[in-house]
């Protein structure tokens, strides 16, 4: 089985060629460029393209690589909302994911985040590096016997329960799906008064209709004055907008932000000046008290590693005919 695998980094093909070794009847060709209607025609000659979630997976980019005889897209992540499934569906390609790498990695990163926007640990750095050991602008506040609220419990929002458990803070949560593993310690709340409890939102829910926008100017209104907000999900997820005009009414402590809605390859790989100068990504940057990273939550060792074991299982699954619960239906 011959796989095309779009959107190739060095650590990308690392993973998958060390990992490759215990898949026998599998065959992967690289390419740095990313899945798009423009390079869909790559994958003549091919059964399958390896995706990512910044790929172009739309109506027109599936209907060419049917076409080019695809039968399958393994998506190398757990989001999917770029795959038009309508689409995969008339072109009989079947699409499977990787729902769950390493969610303690996210999880771990979105902690980071939390408490470097707390703390202000980005601003204490460049300050010392000037010679400057002064503490103003730095103050923070203890997450012990704070409350935090976990938006969405699945395999991250749940490894994110446990570590602000860890830290003795009060676990809140809001799902439309309780998670029966932290019955003990995490109670379930309405999303109304998640917002107005929390000192800590860590966001780890899925992009849909219903959460697109999920934290607009209305609902930072019923936050908390001094809450620290912190988004490892999706970037849609947060309407940059209303996020902006929520920093300017002082309403956080600090942001921390691992997605973003702008995020796409040519902004955050090129980093094009006039690009950068013109997104809303480059507005939040000016302000002191967020925190922005490149979408690394996943980038451990070990997540990688579940990715590429689980994606070539995928592979294998189709090829001889199995279901598999990582299908995408």
């Amino acid at each position: 089985m011959k796989i095309l695998f779009y959107d190739t980094k060095s650590y990308d093909r690392d993973s998958f060629q060390e990992t490759l070794a215990d898949f026998s009847g599998l065959e992967i060709e690289y390419t740095k460029s990313d899945l798009d209607p423009r390079t869909a025609t790559l994958a003549e000659g091919f059964d399958a393209v390896c995706a990512f979630v910044s790929s172009d997976v739309g109506a027109h980019t599936i209907e060419i690589l049917h076409q080019k005889g695809i039968r399958l897209i393994l998506m190398r992540c757990a989001g999917f909302n770029n795959v038009d499934m309508d689409a995969a569906k008339r072109c009989d390609i079947r699409v499977m994911r990787v729902p769950g790498y390493s969610p303690e990695a996210v999880a771990e990163h979105a902690m980071a985040l939390a408490l470097a926007a707390n703390r202000r640990l980005y601003k204490a750095y460049n300050k010392v590096r000037e010679n400057d050991f002064s503490l103003s602008g730095l103050m923070g506040f203890n997450f012990f016997e704070k409350t935090a609220g976990i938006v969405g419990t699945g395999k991250i929002g749940a490894a994110m329960c446990r570590i602000c458990r860890g830290f003795g803070m009060k676990v809140i949560a809001y799902d439309v799906y309780e998670n029966p593993a932290l019955k003990d310690f995490v109670e379930y709340v309405s999303l109304e008064r998640l917002l107005s409890d929390s000192d800590v939102i860590s966001l780890h829910c899925p992009l849909m209709d219903s959460t697109y926008h999920l934290i607009n100017i209305d609902t930072i209104r019923q936050m908390k004055d001094g809450v620290v907000l912190v988004n490892t999900s999706r970037g849609a997820l947060v309407k940059t907008d209303d996020l902006i005009e929520g920093i300017r009414m002082h309403k956080f402590a600090g942001v921390g932000l691992d997605v973003y809605e702008e995020e796409t390859n040519n902004v955050f790989e090129d980093r094009s000046d006039e690009i950068l100068e013109h997104s809303t990504t480059a507005r939040l940057l000016s302000f002191p008290n967020v925190m922005i990273t490149s979408h690394q939550g996943f980038f451990t060792r070990e997540a990688l590693s579940a990715i590429a074991e689980t994606t070539l299982q995928n592979a294998l699954d189709f090829d001889a005919g199995l279901e598999s619960a990582n299908d995408v239906t």
